[in-house]
């Protein structure tokens, strides 16, 4: 049997408090036949939520259009406050290409959805990762810069800071949006048994790639719950997965005189990830997707 074309989405919106508010954006990509939101994480200190939406591309395009309109009705960043960095209502829109469908496919899809928002919505829309239009946007960091408060000023003074699509000015309450299309993310954080947020900050610092750490690694730290945390994105798990940077963490935490409290994996992630976890934390070179008793059980791909 052929396999279907499917694609993954995962927008993340600037709430992660009023659990009306996420279930109301998640309830309206759940309506469009042929996509399905598998999975809605949210954290408070964060204040922000994802989701996670697949199926054939044109339905979640549709599915993540009608998430976007409920976020910019529901959502004021006027009021917002939260210890992620963030730009807009709808912050962040990557597609990601899952079966039968290539990053180019997913790039038009992300061009279609920045002009369709920057036309219908009004929310000045800038294209990251393999959308970018120019190296300095690739990177999602740098087209965050400032954050909301920051590129409402810069967004009318600044040439480099224009939008790819829609008005150079702020929507009133929803900001800006930055859409495109990459590979898989995993999302991973580590809390640290200590409230001091200067040792996560520290140990970021080491571990991201852009200094010189390991490769495709993206992290932050911040306090959460007490806690300080490296909250951290995975870019490319084959390069460093989960197992890797956990250890870094680890080693560099003892130098500080600090231990790990727990780790945590936000939202879904693919099983290779897992499966090369076991391949490399247990020195199982052959071992294979294919051996998980439950893909051969159900026929996952």
């Amino acid at each position: 049997m052929k396999k279907a074309r499917i694609i993954e989405c995962v927008p993340n919106f600037s709430e992660g408090k009023n659990k009306d508010v996420i279930k109301g954006i998640a309830a309206a990509a759940g309506k469009v036949q042929g996509a399905r939101v598998l999975d809605v994480e949210w954290n408070a200190s964060h204040n922000r939520s994802l989701m996670t939406i697949v199926g054939e591309p044109e339905a979640v395009y549709q599915a993540v259009w009608e998430a976007i309109k409920t976020a910019t009705k529901l959502i004021d960043m006027r009021k917002h406050k939260g210890e992620h960095p963030r730009i807009g209502a709808t912050d962040v829109v990557p597609f990601v290409p899952v079966s039968r469908m290539s990053i180019g496919e997913c790039v038009k899809l992300a061009k279609k959805l920045g002009q369709q928002v920057a036309r219908e919505l009004k929310i000045p829309v800038y294209l990251y990762e393999d959308a970018a239009t120019r190296p300095e946007r690739v990177n999602l960091a740098d087209v965050r810069k400032g954050e909301y408060e920051g590129l409402g000023v810069e967004i009318q003074t600044k040439k480099e800071r224009k939008p790819d699509y829609g008005p150079t000015e702020m929507h009133p309450t929803a900001g800006a949006m930055v859409v495109g299309a990459r590979k898989y993310l995993i999302a991973y954080n580590v809390n640290l048994d200590t409230a001091d947020v200067r040792v996560a900050k520290d140990i970021a610092n080491v571990i991201r790639e852009r200094n010189g750490g390991l490769p495709g690694i993206k992290a932050l730290g911040f306090l959460v719950d007490g806690k300080a945390q490296i909250s951290m994105n995975l870019v490319d798990f084959e390069k460093t997965n989960m197992d890797g940077v956990y250890a870094a963490i680890k080693e560099q935490a003892h130098k500080l005189g600090v231990k790990i409290a727990e780790s945590e994996i936000y939202g879904m992630i693919p099983l290779e990830a897992l499966v090369k976890m076991a391949r490399d934390s247990l020195q199982a070179p052959d071992f294979k997707a294919e051996q998980v008793l439950e893909n051969r059980i159900y026929g996952f791909e």
